[in-house]
């Protein structure tokens, strides 16, 4: 048990509390505002979207959208916070409707990936190497519109051009069975890496797991995570939590299933994680109903959780953990991890 923790969250994880069925319920922050409560929360680290680092950025030459992003390093600075990653943002852009990479038109993925290689440009100008792919687009309504075969190769096409475009960047998948799509392409761990042994630098292509994304998948966010390890290809995590298997929820870490959370923590700091720099990545948004000055509570609650499920998994005894596994006494073990959880 020897991990080491430092965290993340991104701006976009303090919002407004709009949702598809009402208007927004607290007030627009500002998102130099934003990099101010940071250090306040305890929290040391800023993820990004492109376009959260460098806004209206389509209609910049490349040039400027570097300038951009190296004034915004100096406001980084300022505030002691370092970049964790950026992510390119397509799934909003009128281009990427039927999604990026794998659009069936071919400008649109001309499109994508000079989108991508800007993104690249901007994580640079931060102080990063490391691009998060959510392919939220990558995907199908109907079977029949996209060749699966056919999007494999695209999406391997774009990550390569990437890798090429810059012999540093690492290129992060965080892998989601749907939404916004009725299925997406690369929609778990096992298909991350799996894919990355068909680009030309697999040992730069690793994944991001989050938990709600698992669990929509139907799986348990710690073997996803503990798979990824064994690969090392676990370069970064999205914690949170999600009722049942419904759209993407976001829910503090450990809200719905403090077990789940539990496992997740424990697989983490069995194996070292955050020896070679990676960060705790939280990507939780607030409750709706949840007032102006209470509204960066689901993030340090979470960080909350987090540390306390550590001094739990910790202060386990490991002896007699192998011993009731050894003796197959499985139910005294539940019992014995269930008590251990309900004494924290």
């Amino acid at each position: 048990m020897a991990g080491i923790f430092k965290f993340t969250f991104g701006p976009w994880n303090i919002h407004e509390g709009a949702d598809p069925f009402g208007p927004a319920v607290r007030k627009s922050i500002k998102f130099r505002d934003k990099l101010a409560l940071y250090k306040k929360l305890g929290f040391d680290g800023v993820q990004f979207h492109d376009d959260d680092a460098v806004p209206d950025m389509n209609n910049l030459t490349p040039q400027q959208i570097i300038n951009n992003a190296k004034d915004l390093k100096k406001v980084l600075d300022d505030h002691g916070l370092v970049a964790e990653f950026v992510a390119p943002r397509m799934w909003e852009d009128s281009r990427t409707i039927d999604g990026g990479y794998t659009s069936n038109d071919p400008d649109c993925r001309k499109y994508a990936i000079e989108r991508s290689k800007r993104t690249i440009d901007i994580a640079n100008a931060l102080g990063t190497d490391l691009l998060v792919l959510w392919l939220a687009r990558e995907g199908t309504y109907i079977r029949e519109s996209k060749d699966s075969k056919v999007a494999t190769e695209r999406i391997v096409y774009a990550i390569n051009q990437m890798l090429e475009y810059d012999p540093k960047i690492r290129v992060c998948i965080e892998p989601k069975p749907n939404e916004p799509m009725d299925h997406t392409y690369i929609p778990t761990t096992g298909h991350a890496i799996a894919l990355s042994l068909l680009c030309v630098d697999p040992k730069r292509i690793g994944v991001n797991i989050e938990s709600a994304h698992a669990i929509l998948a139907g799986l348990d966010p710690s073997d996803e995570m503990g798979f990824a390890l064994s690969f090392n290809k676990l370069w970064t995590v999205h914690l949170n939590d999600q009722n049942g298997l419904k759209f993407d929820q976001d829910k503090a870490f450990g809200s719905v299933d403090i077990r789940r959370a539990f496992n997740q923590v424990r697989i983490l700091d069995k194996h070292d994680y955050g020896k070679n720099g990676q960060w705790v990545g939280l990507d939780v948004k607030a409750m709706r109903t949840q007032k102006d000055d209470v509204a960066t509570k689901h993030l340090s609650n979470s960080k909350e959780v987090f540390l306390k499920l550590l001094e739990i998994s910790r202060s386990l005894d490991d002896e007699y953990i192998a011993k009731c596994s050894k003796e197959r006494d499985y139910e005294e073990l539940d019992l014995y991890i269930i008590k251990s959880l309900m004494r924290g």
